[in-house]
C-alpha cells in the first residue's frame, strides 16, 4: 500500500525546478542484494588478518561501516576496509583492488538479471522500483530538470540506466563514481545543479534510499524524500531503510513511486 509518511514539516512546497535521484534501490532493483556480497567479502578479508581471525565482533564492525557509508561511492567502503585491515595487523591492498574484487563478485550475482535485460527475457519494468518511470515522466512534463547521481561506477550506471529504458528521462545528466573518486560526489552534483540552474534550496528535491543523498539534499536546503523501498518484496516499507532515512533528515518516507499522482500532489499542492 502506498503511503507518504510526513516526518518533518514547514518546507515551502510547490516550487521545485530540479530533482536529483539516487539509482540503486531508489530507481533500480538490478543490484538488489549487493550488501549480501560486500559484507561477507569484507568479513573474509578481515578474518585473514592476524588480529581478525578470532575477533568476535568482525561482522558487526563490517555491517556498521558498510551501512554508514551506503550512498557514497563504493571506494569509500573499500578505503575503510583497508583501514580496518591495517588496524588488525594486516597489510592492506590498495582500496581499488578491494573495489575491483567486490565488483567482480557482485557482477556474478546479478549476471542473470543483466543478461535477461539484454536478451529480452526480463521485462525492464520488473527491475525498476514500482512507478518510477511514470513518476519521472510526470516530473519532466511539469518542467522539472532531472539528474541521476549514483555511487556505482559510471560505466555500470550508464549501461543499467539504458537497459531499464530510463536514459532519455534524465535531461540534467547521469553521473556515477570514478576511479579518481575525489572528482565525483553527490554533494558536488547538487552544487553543480544549483549553479547551472540558479536554484534556491527550496527549488531542489532529492530522492534516495541512502543516508548520504538525504543528508546532501538537506545541507543544500532542498527537500529530501526518503525512499524506503523493500527491494525483495517490491512493495511496502523496509524498516531499516526508514530508520536510517529519518536519522539522515528526510522530510517524508515513501515505499516507492507506485502512486505517482499522490506524490506529485504532495510535491506540488497548488496543482
Amino acid at each position: 500500500m502506498f503511503t507518504i509518511e510526513q516526518i518533518r514539516v514547514g518546507f515551502p512546497m510547490g516550487g521545485f525546478r530540479s530533482a536529483v535521484f539516487d539509482f540503486d534501490g531508489t530507481v533500480s532493483l538490478v543490484r538488489e542484494g549487493w550488501q549480501q556480497v560486500m559484507v561477507p567479502y569484507f568479513i573474509e578479508v578481515l578474518r585473514d588478518t592476524p588480529k581478525g581471525r578470532d575477533e568476535a565482533g568482525v561482522e558487526a564492525v563490517v555491517r556498521d561501516f558498510v551501512d554508514f557509508l551506503t550512498g557514497k561511492q563504493t571506494i569509500y567502503q573499500c578505503i575503510r576496509l583497508a583501514e580496518e585491515v591495517e588496524a588488525r595487523g594486516g597489510k592492506p591492498l590498495d582500496p581499488l583492488e578491494y573495489k575491483k574484487e567486490y565488483s567482480r563478485r557482485l557482477l556474478v550475482r546479478i549476471d542473470d538479471r543483466l543478461t535477461g535485460l539484454r536478451n529480452g527475457a526480463i521485462d525492464p519494468a520488473s527491475l525498476r522500483v514500482p512507478g518510477s518511470m511514470r513518476f519521472l515522466r510526470q516530473l519532466r512534463e511539469r518542467g522539472v530538470k532531472l539528474y541521476l547521481a549514483s555511487g556505482t561506477d559510471i560505466e555500470y550506471v550508464q549501461d543499467e540506466v539504458r537497459l531499464l529504458e530510463l536514459e532519455s528521462l534524465f535531461d540534467g545528466g547521469i553521473y556515477g563514481a570514478l576511479d579518481s573518486y575525489k572528482d565525483f560526489s553527490k554533494a558536488m552534483i547538487i552544487r553543480m545543479m544549483i549553479e547551472e540552474n540558479d536554484l534556491h534550496g527550496t527549488e531542489l528535491v532529492g530522492f534516495g534510499d541512502g543516508y548520504v543523498e538525504i543528508e546532501n539534499t538537506c545541507e543544500a536546503g532542498g527537500y529530501a524524500v526518503g525512499m524506503a523501498t523493500d527491494e525483495v518484496r517490491k512493495e511496502g516499507i523496509d524498516q531499516w531503510k526508514r530508520n536510517r532515512l529519518i536519522a539522515a533528515g528526510a522530510y517524508v518516507i515513501c515505499p516507492d513511486f507506485s502512486d505517482p499522482a499522490a506524490l506529485m500532489a504532495h510535491l506540488f499542492p497548488a496543482g
